[in-house]
């Protein structure tokens, strides 16, 4: 008997592979983004901006 694929199998196949890439670039992003920091740059101080000046909310540095 020859070997025939069920359309279902081939189905779920699939449907598994793409699920599994999904979560695996998310989790590629995530952990890129968590261990990457960039460098500070300067900016305005708070309170010390002029027009079309902005100060960042919160700065890391």
């Amino acid at each position: 008997m020859a070997w025939v694929l069920r359309p279902k199998v081939v189905g779920v196949t699939i449907a598994v592979l793409v699920v599994a890439i999904f979560v695996a670039a998310n989790a590629h992003f995530f952990f890129v983004a968590f261990q990457s920091q960039p460098d500070c740059i300067e900016h305005v101080k708070r309170g010390e901006g002029g027009e079309g000046k902005f100060a960042a909310a919160s700065p890391a540095c």
